[in-house]
């Protein structure tokens, strides 16, 4: 696996104007984001952004037992590291590679000097970052009322809308340490799934058969997320 040629990969990056490019551009390093690998822990001080291009990143709550909660996916949709210019510099969350693959990582000195030009990247970064909160109110609220077949329609949905493709590589240990729930509910959960032919699932791989029929299976979480995420963020390349 080779690291993604472009950083136009990533939508903010590519939504953004072409003289923010040409600053940035020069000093995004691309990296290789293997499964499981831990970008930060909480309460680690946050010295680099990444941006994923083929990659998706899942922001973790761990409790002090050990237990943890995912209260938000990040892919090719956003940037992972928004402390950095919120001013908090660290984060209460864990952040870890959900699905392998690429990403550019920028050091956040620059990000913070392009913030505090009050151009167009801090307007977008604002603007992603709404979308965000969003989504983390909206898990928090699917966690406590929904059921876990709804919580895995949602979290596949998510990460289909990140990935190219309908196939995920991932564990169902990876998933219910990311819903927060025991293994036995997301196998039961994905036996569902797999019997009324809405996805495949063999050795750690989720094959999604019929997208739409997992839509109607969600909640409106998923809907109340990509709505707003799409209001915010139209990620039309700017001339």
């Amino acid at each position: 696996m080779t690291p993604s040629p472009d950083p136009k990969d990533n939508r903010l990056l590519a939504a953004l104007p072409a003289e923010v490019q040409t600053r940035l551009f020069g000093y995004l390093e691309p990296v290789l984001l293997p499964l499981g690998k831990v970008l930060y822990e909480a309460g680690d001080t946050l010295r680099h952004v990444f941006f994923p291009a083929d990659s998706i990143i899942s922001l973790l709550y761990v409790m002090e037992n050990g237990a943890s909660a995912e209260i938000s996916v990040v892919g090719n949709d956003g940037m992972i590291g928004v402390a950095v210019f919120m001013g908090g510099e660290s984060t209460s969350s864990r952040a870890i590679v959900q699905s392998a693959g690429t990403a550019y990582r920028l050091d956040g000195r620059r990000l913070k000097d392009e913030f505090n030009r009050h151009g167009a990247l801090l307007q977008l970064m604002l603007r992603y970052t709404q979308s965000l909160i969003t989504q983390m109110a909206q898990t928090a609220v699917c966690n406590r009322h929904h059921s876990i077949d709804q919580q895995l329609c949602r979290w596949l949905l998510l990460s289909l809308d990140r990935l190219h493709g309908s196939r995920l590589t991932m564990t169902q240990e990876l998933i219910a340490n990311m819903l927060g729930v025991r293994r036995e509910g997301v196998t039961e959960a994905a036996g569902k799934l797999q019997k009324l032919g809405v996805i495949e699932y063999q050795r750690g791989v989720i094959n999604v058969l019929d997208r739409a029929g997992l839509e109607r299976l969600s909640c409106e979480c998923y809907a109340v997320v990509k709505k707003e995420t799409d209001r915010l963020l139209p990620y039309s390349p700017a001339e």
